[in-house]
């Protein structure tokens, strides 16, 4: 007898590390400006350090029922039912982080690296997860949504 739900999870964190490098970075640089030349630099510091706590990390999460992620703190979170899900693939992205809409992937969401899986859901919409390690996620999305009794997975 099989289990029609997912026996086991998924959770990874990817550090954005040059995300947090280059967001500190522009804050120090405007935090000496603010203190030399115009005050009104301190609301840009500001800005970029809370940027780049927001985007500090994209933590991907596997269900029984739902893949889902989050930026850095959480605030910025989706999620997807495993039944809408009909394909994942490894890909390569070009020099692009954050989130952002592109013809090929769909809506990006990526904190560092090139690598990610696209995600090509039952309407026809795609989406891609930048990840440090494509092949753990595709495996796990893959046996998460088979083991889906509501699934019509491509393999």
């Amino acid at each position: 007898m099989t289990s029609n739900t997912f026996t086991g999870s998924y959770q990874h964190t990817q550090r954005g590390t040059l995300i947090l490098a280059v967001m500190l970075g522009m804050a120090l640089t405007c935090a000496v400006l603010a203190m030399m030349v115009f005050k009104t630099f301190w609301i840009t510091a500001v800005f970029l350090v809370v940027v780049a706590w927001l985007f500090s990390s994209l933590t991907i999460e596997i269900t029984d029922q739902a893949l889902g992620w989050k930026f850095g703190p959480g605030f910025i979170r989706k999620n997807v039912n495993l039944a809408e899900i009909i394909s994942v693939e490894p890909v390569r992205t070009g020099l692009s982080w954050g989130i952002h809409w592109g013809p090929r992937t769909g809506w990006l969401y990526n904190v560092s690296g090139f690598d990610a899986v696209l995600i090509t859901l039952r309407n026809g919409k795609k989406f891609t997860l930048g990840t440090d390690e494509p092949q753990a996620l595709v495996t796990r999305l893959t046996e998460a949504i088979q083991q889906n009794p509501a699934s019509s997975f491509k393999t």
